[in-house]
């Protein structure tokens, strides 16, 4: 089902404050200024939704927004914190990185995260140490790249050829990947559509 309204919900410190709820979640996160909000509220087709920044590290809660709430199927969108913002202190990037990690590893309503990579950028070690850990500890996820309107065809491809080459260094099989542009309204009815798959598969 289409996106037809997306509500803000609330900002969390941590897990324990997120909203009590059954309803499937699907949770968006990357290193910091990588689109992250542009690319929301792309998905929900409101362009104040996800607060939008030229400062990197502007999110630093836990954003949970609802998806179709007056529809049967339902489900959140959450907006977590970047990562590997250099200017943040140790101690804000520590705490950063433990709210991240017991939300993943503690949400129960998480179905799937999204990691988000700049197209332009190669392989960035950050970002592979991150979904190795979610690898690890079997935490489902996809990968997004963001900003494709910002090179050509050719060149988009080969980034992303090498990307996966890089991965499958370490990888036996590659998570589901999309390729999104918020400006050209590109991948978004791709990521809303593997959504509604993952919601409609019965779950054991």
């Amino acid at each position: 089902m289409p996106i037809t309204s997306a509500q803000f919900v609330i900002s969390s410190p941590d897990v324990a404050s997120c909203p009590k709820s059954s309803l499937p979640e699907y949770a968006f996160i990357g290193r910091s200024n990588v689109g992250k909000s542009s690319l929301i509220n792309m998905l929900c087709h409101n362009p104040k939704l996800a607060k939008t920044s030229q400062k990197p590290g502007k999110t630093l809660l836990i954003n949970h927004f609802l998806i179709n709430g007056n529809q049967p199927h339902a489900w959140h969108l959450v907006d977590l914190p970047g990562y590997g913002f250099a200017q943040a202190g140790l101690k804000q990037r520590e705490k950063l990185k433990l709210m991240i990690e017991r939300y993943c590893l503690l949400r129960e309503p998480l179905m799937s995260l999204f990691v988000l990579i700049d197209c332009r950028i190669e392989a960035q070690p950050i970002d592979l140490q991150f979904m190795e850990w979610l690898g690890e500890n079997e935490i489902p996820f996809a990968i997004i790249f963001t900003k494709a309107d910002k090179l050509g065809k050719g060149a988009l491809a080969a980034n992303i050829d090498a990307y996966k080459r890089k991965m499958l260094e370490s990888w036996v099989e590659l998570p589901p990947i999309f390729v999104s542009s918020a400006e050209k309204g590109l991948g978004g009815n791709e990521i809303v559509s593997y959504i509604e798959q993952v919601n409609a598969t019965p779950t054991i």
